[in-house]
């Protein structure tokens, strides 16, 4: 019985009423953009058909990047889901909050010194947006804990008025209704006069893939079953953006909404052909890694690398009137903790004073002032075991053009200079002893900034 309280309760509070559609003390913000983050999952750099993806159809974000800019040297804070998505949400770097890989059982947090959620208490894009008078709600994947875990908070404590969710705890959201209930909340802060915030953080081409009948047949020519299953769920997931594009145009939004699509690591490895299914305990069964063919664009790496093709990734962003059309940035060092202070910055939405930023407000580039050189240097971590390969680089760094990679104890190491060297295949760290040195010690400095372990407060009850 009181199990059956407690999902009746969380139920409940799932499908509450917005804070959108009840509150009466936000005004209205007409002046400033709405806001809507699309983040993909595992879809690599090279998988658009505007990136030159030879079999791909991408019609809708083609055209996102026709009528916005695409920034061509951006990269993720993590080659993994979790720590990825903690960038987007706090500006900072996920070893920061002691998230080093993606959530899953509570004894594998423990294993890797891991908390069993990102903290609430956090400073958090969606809850200055809130407080700044947005609506903010979140549609889509989570994964800032796991369905494994269930007395974690809910989205609701992170700063949204509304969300429809899975990889997370309580009810799991179909990964096929994000969209829909995106375009509702949106039609809903229209009818209000409230500008608005979301996270459309959308399911493929994770795996389980779910091809649709539809997108199979369009693909029916291609020779390969899991060239034909990885096409299908890139064109829904396509498709799917393209409505909510087509429902901004409907209501008269699209000219005062700034909408960025990008990817929270590179492509899935490509898993053995023998294994046919997959499953996810929030969003059932279907194909599994075998039929994960993304693409890298050239780049090397892949998912849990820290090389390009595991954190560079897709970033487009439209903003019609203030960013500029059929623009490609391949200059500008963006990364994803620069999400934080630029979007706050476009709403004005002021920062706590006693927050420390590790992203940089990056406004100027959007609206296309290209700049080669960075305020601030771009830090990853990954507690990788692998010494070749790869998924060898355990530390990177990058500031402006140059990036150094470690291996366990230093070794190996290999640097190299963007853009000129996108494919990371010259590399000059025999050539560079001093550059090489200081790069070290700025990692050095950084690591030792580090929490030894997780904030207590997000330990789950059932350590």
């Amino acid at each position: 019985m009181q199990k059956l309280l407690l999902v009746c309760l969380l139920a409940l509070n799932f499908i509450r009423p917005t804070a959108a559609a009840t509150a009466q003390t936000r005004p209205p913000n007409p002046n400033r953009p709405n806001l809507i983050f699309i983040l993909a999952d595992d879809w690599g750099w090279g998988d658009l058909g505007s990136h030159g993806h030879p079999w791909l159809k991408t019609p809708q974000l083609d055209r996102l990047a026709a009528e916005g800019t695409d920034f061509r040297q951006f990269t993720v804070a993590s080659p993994v889901c979790s720590p990825s998505r903690t960038a987007f949400l706090t500006g900072q770097f996920p070893a920061r909050h002691s998230i080093h890989g993606h959530f899953a059982t509570i004894a594998s947090h423990v294993q890797r010194n891991m908390p069993d959620w990102l903290s609430p208490k956090a400073v958090l894009l969606p809850r200055l947006l809130q407080t700044a008078g947005y609506g903010t709600a979140h549609f889509g994947k989570w994964h800032l804990t796991n369905i494994m875990v269930p007395d974690a908070p809910l989205p609701l404590k992170y700063g949204y008025d509304e969300y429809g969710a899975f990889n997370c705890s309580g009810p799991q959201m179909p990964v096929h209704e994000d969209v829909p209930r995106a375009i509702a909340f949106i039609e809903k802060c229209r009818a209000s006069g409230q500008p608005f915030f979301i996270n459309l953080w959308i399911h493929e081409p994770h795996t389980p893939h779910y091809p649709q009948p539809k997108y199979l047949e369009q693909f029916s020519h291609l020779p390969d079953e899991a060239q034909r299953i990885y096409a299908a769920v890139i064109a829904h997931a396509d498709a799917r953006i393209g409505e909510l594009l087509a429902a901004l145009d409907r209501l008269g939004l699209a000219q005062n909404t700034l909408v960025v699509f990008s990817s929270d690591n590179g492509p899935e490895i490509t898993g053995p052909a023998d294994r046919r299914m997959g499953e996810d305990e929030s969003t059932g069964p279907g194909f599994s890694s075998w039929a994960s063919v993304g693409s890298t664009g050239g780049h090397r790496g892949r998912k849990r690398s820290l090389l390009q093709g595991g954190i560079g990734v897709p970033f487009i962003a439209r903003w019609p009137g203030k960013i500029p059309r059929g623009k490609i940035d391949d200059v500008t060092p963006l990364t994803a903790v620069d999400l934080l202070p630029t979007f706050c910055a476009v709403a004005n939405a002021p920062l706590p004073g006693s927050y420390t930023a590790d992203g940089v407000n990056q406004t100027a580039a959007l609206l296309g002032q290209a700049d080669p050189r960075r305020a601030q240097p771009i830090f990853w971590q990954w507690p990788t075991n692998a010494k070749t390969g790869d998924n060898w680089p355990t530390l990177a760094v990058r500031v402006d053009q140059e990036k150094l990679l470690l291996g366990k104890d230093a070794r190996p190491l290999e640097l190299f200079q963007f853009p000129e060297d996108r494919l990371e295949k010259n590399n000059r760290s025999s050539q560079a002893p001093a550059e090489v040195k200081r790069l070290q010690t700025l990692l050095a400095a950084w690591t030792a900034t580090l929490p030894a372990k997780p904030d207590q407060d997000c330990l789950s009850g059932q350590r």
